[in-house]
């Protein structure tokens, strides 16, 4: 598995462009705004309208665009995944279109409900992840991408907060960093009283077996109904009849005694098949089982993103070290929407096992994360 799994990353690897190899950047002052993805009251990729489509059973519907609220209740603060393609172990400062798009797709409707806070950071870029599967030692790297987590957290709370509710958003490793931020600066602290949800999808949250509580943090749970405030939303997404296999990177608990924590993004507390809201962008580039997406019988969408409700539904599984969330597409060939999503990360024809639908995390449940975030906040 571990063999495998370095040969098919470094495949998907060699197909990524890089650039010349540059020095670590600077440490960056998050008091300036150029240090900044995203602010409230500016031009920025949160602010700028998205058109998406309705993609309903009887074909396309309307088209409505993303807004700006104007005076939301609540702030989100998020922290984007691994999409740095350049050369070293941790990126420059300087945004590029992966960032751009990727805090586009996965933050940018969010600002319809909440301030949107979204900071620059050095990431652990996709080349280390190469050096890691050789063994190499990436926890100085790791340090760097943290610190300026903290950092941007740090300078959020001193000049924005102003003792309003945050929510705390991200996946992959921007998850990863989150989990750490929590551990160090909200659990047990006074802070952790304006904490109203944390999404954390697309990283594992460990938790003792049969409990909400523990492992990761020590005062913080993962959320248990609707209406649950101060706790997490954490899944790992896998394709139904996917299972993660033993030492899996997402889903499998490498201590005895500990699972990964799920919690359905539809439903907190659910144990069963939930219909998810979702929104997809019909031009992201991974690979799909069959080929690509024919969205709909009507044709090509009229814009790049679709919004899809129930197309696809989703439960937690937990067994033993085992935590994921099942997904299914609710295939209809007699209705017009298309019979098949992706998500898998792939490379040379294979999908990365123990890898899931990682690229879906978020996508598959985005609507359902911001009616929450509006809900929470009235």
């Amino acid at each position: 598995m571990g063999r495998l799994r370095i040969i098919l990353t470094l495949a998907l690897l060699a197909a990524t462009p890089s650039r010349a190899p540059a020095q670590t950047a600077a440490t960056p002052d998050y008091n300036k705004p150029a240090a900044w993805l995203c602010l409230p009251g500016r031009t920025d990729p949160c602010s700028t309208p998205l058109p998406t489509v309705a993609l309903n059973p009887n074909g396309y519907g309307s088209v409505g665009r993303s807004t700006v609220a104007l005076n939301p209740p609540v702030d989100c603060f998020y922290v984007y995944p691994t999409v740095s393609n350049d050369r070293g172990m941790n990126s420059d400062l300087i945004p590029d279109e992966a960032e751009r798009t990727t805090v586009q797709m996965q933050f940018a409707r969010f600002a319809g409900v909440c301030r949107t806070f979204a900071p620059l950071y050095r990431q652990l870029t996709v080349s280390s992840v190469t050096a890691s599967a050789f063994g190499a030692n990436i926890l100085p790297s790791s340090k760097i991408a943290y610190g300026d987590v903290a950092s941007a957290w740090r300078t959020y709370l001193a000049r924005y907060n102003k003792g309003r509710p945050f929510v705390l958003i991200g996946h992959s490793q921007g998850s990863a960093m989150l989990i750490e931020l929590i551990k160090r600066e909200i659990d047990g602290k006074p802070i952790q009283r304006q904490l109203l949800r944390a999404y954390l999808p697309g990283f594992n949250v460990l938790v003792p077996v049969g409990r909400r509580v523990g492992g990761d943090f020590r005062s913080v749970p993962l959320c248990a109904a609707s209406a649950s405030r101060g706790c997490v939303m954490s899944w790992v997404s896998y394709r139904e009849r996917n299972i993660p296999p033993v030492g899996a990177l997402f889903g499998y608990a490498a201590r005895p005694g500990l699972t990964v924590g799920c919690t359905n993004p539809a439903r907190p507390g659910a144990t069963g098949w939930e219909r998810l809201d979702s929104y997809f962008d019909t031009r992201a580039s991974y690979p799909v089982a069959g080929g690509p997406i024919r969205w709909s019988s009507q044709g090509s969408p009229p814009v790049r993103f679709v919004r899809t409700e129930g197309l696809v539904s989703a439960r937690c599984v937990n067994d033993g070290r085992l935590g994921y969330l099942s997904v299914r597409t609710n295939a209809d060939p007699k209705d017009a929407r298309t019979d098949r999503i992706g998500g898998e990360v792939g490379a040379l024809g294979f999908f990365l096992p123990g890898w899931g639908m990682h690229l879906a995390d978020v996508a598959i449940a985005q609507g359902d994360m911001i009616r929450q975030v509006e809900e929470l906040s009235r």
